[in-house]
């Protein structure tokens, strides 16, 4: 029998979620897109609340996360800031390195 440790972890901004799995995901999608529709449809996610999940990001974040641009020729986009990589590469380290303390917990731990 192998038993296994599973968590989630968020950060929080004075009380408020910041960056959770599910924001991380969307960020990455608009990153891998360049567009929050497309980012949320990969998601199966609506826009309203994809849209409200990224507000909520750049408004508490220090600096914003991911920039919009609307219509042109081109049509609209969604892109992230270098400072929203930096958030998405904390959250990912900061969740690996939480995973490998709880696997090192469980090994030396008596189940």
């Amino acid at each position: 029998m192998e038993y296994k440790i599973k968590s989630r972890i968020w950060i929080e901004v004075d009380g408020e979620i910041l960056l959770g799995e599910g924001r991380v995901q969307l960020l990455k999608a608009i990153a891998e897109t360049g567009s929050l529709t497309k980012a949320a449809a990969s998601l199966s996610m609506s826009y309203k609340k994809a849209w409200s999940l990224v507000d909520a990001v750049n408004t508490r974040a220090k600096k914003p996360v991911v920039n919009t641009s609307i219509g042109g020729t081109k049509g609209g986009g969604t892109e992230l800031t270098e400072y929203g990589r930096t958030l998405i590469q904390t959250f990912d380290n900061l969740n690996e390195n939480c995973w490998a303390f709880l696997d090192e917990q469980l090994a030396n731990s008596e189940l």
